[in-house]
């Protein structure tokens, strides 16, 4: 719908990787770096990690579309905890192995003779495993016998590692996985762009899709992109089609930050009642006529009053247990001075006055 109204050939910010959207962030051209250098090497493991949405699988299909076919023989996993032994019919099957009905060592058996079938080609084997934080720990560990295997002094597997941060505390967080950290030859996080990255992100985008200006974006609207998003390039194409979307429904065609504001404040209703409005908190929408301005907002009002009643109950009921605490004490003088003293029966009127107190 968007694109035929701002003319475009395409979606440019749909979520579906596409390696011909590919933009070097700072972030993704060290990645890249670190890439090259270790696909040198031949072998070892490469390791990128990033949060959600950072650009890890994108960086993959850029990855993929850089490999040359007549070098590099690449088998790619997705994991979901697959345990040890999946892991290595996977692996098998994708050097072309029969892998039904196999134990461990005939598992292995088949990998090695596959691996060498494929370097009699004149090609190295390149495995990337991607989610490599669903791995379990013995599962991991695999990977590092797998990458025993050798032919002539030469690795005959070389194994490629992306995954979210909690992968590296994986990585880091035992004992058992240090041999393959000592086989690690280059690692790199992704970390989010930087505020004046959108801009170049945005217009690179568009242009892939015959954009010629139109819409167009102020410099507000650029920045409520970014903190809407927190520089996580998923996040950013999620807001930027809606606001494509938005805009051809309105018929805009200067996008400002008052329109990102409404398509925030959009997406974040959508979302309730999840604790998504950590934005929403910090960053309140606006919608067109109100001041623009985009700056740190205080708490929503109806919750602020729910809030301040639920504090003043709490304080009435303290101080009721405040006040029963000293009745209960007098009770109790007055009965330590009865058992203390001649034991005569205590005024009861007395008692019931200090309880009811």
């Amino acid at each position: 719908m968007y694109d035929e109204h701002y003319g475009l050939t395409g979606r440019p910010f749909q979520l579906t990787p596409d390696p011909k959207f590919w933009f070097d962030t700072a972030t993704h051209k060290k990645a890249m770096a670190y890439l090259g250098y270790g696909l040198s090497q031949g072998e070892g493991f490469i390791v990128i990690t990033g949060e959600p949405g950072a650009g890890k699988t994108t960086l993959v299909g850029h990855v993929m579309s850089t490999i040359d076919p007549e070098r590099l023989n690449v088998i790619r996993i997705v994991t979901t905890q697959i345990e040890a032994d999946d892991l290595l019919r996977i692996v098998a099957q994708g050097l072309g192995a029969e892998a039904q009905g196999l134990n461990k060592a005939q598992l292995l058996g088949a990998i090695e003779r596959g691996l060498h079938a494929v370097a009699r080609t004149g090609r190295r084997t390149l495995l990337i495993i991607d989610e490599a934080q669903s791995l379990p720990p013995s599962s991991v560990e695999e990977l590092r016998m797998l990458s025993n295997f050798q032919a002539g002094g030469h690795s005959l597997l070389q194994i490629f590692l992306l995954g979210q941060p909690e992968f590296r505390e994986l990585l880091h967080g035992t004992d058992r996985l240090e041999q393959l950290r000592q086989r690690v030859i280059a690692t790199h996080h992704l970390d989010p762009m930087e505020p004046h990255e959108v801009e170049a992100y945005i217009a690179h985008r568009l242009s892939v899709v015959g954009w010629q200006g139109r819409p167009d974006f102020t410099d507000d609207a650029l920045e409520a992109l970014y903190h809407g998003s927190g520089g996580l390039p998923r996040r950013l194409n999620q807001i930027a089609s809606r606001l494509l979307l938005f805009g051809a429904i309105e018929q805009i065609e200067t996008f400002t930050g008052e329109d990102v504001a409404v398509v925030l404040e959009d997406m974040a209703a959508e979302s309730k009642p999840a604790a998504s409005a950590d934005h929403a908190a910090s960053y309140r929408p606006v919608r067109r006529g109100e001041d623009a301005t985009i700056a740190p907002q205080p708490a929503d009002g109806a919750l602020a009053e729910r809030m301040d009643a639920q504090e003043a109950r709490i304080a009435s009921l303290e101080s009721r247990l405040e006040e029963q605490d000293k009745a209960l004490r007098r009770v109790l003088t007055l009965l330590v001075d009865w058992v203390e003293g001649d034991r005569s029966r205590p005024d009861i009127a007395s008692v019931r006055d200090v309880a009811a107190a």
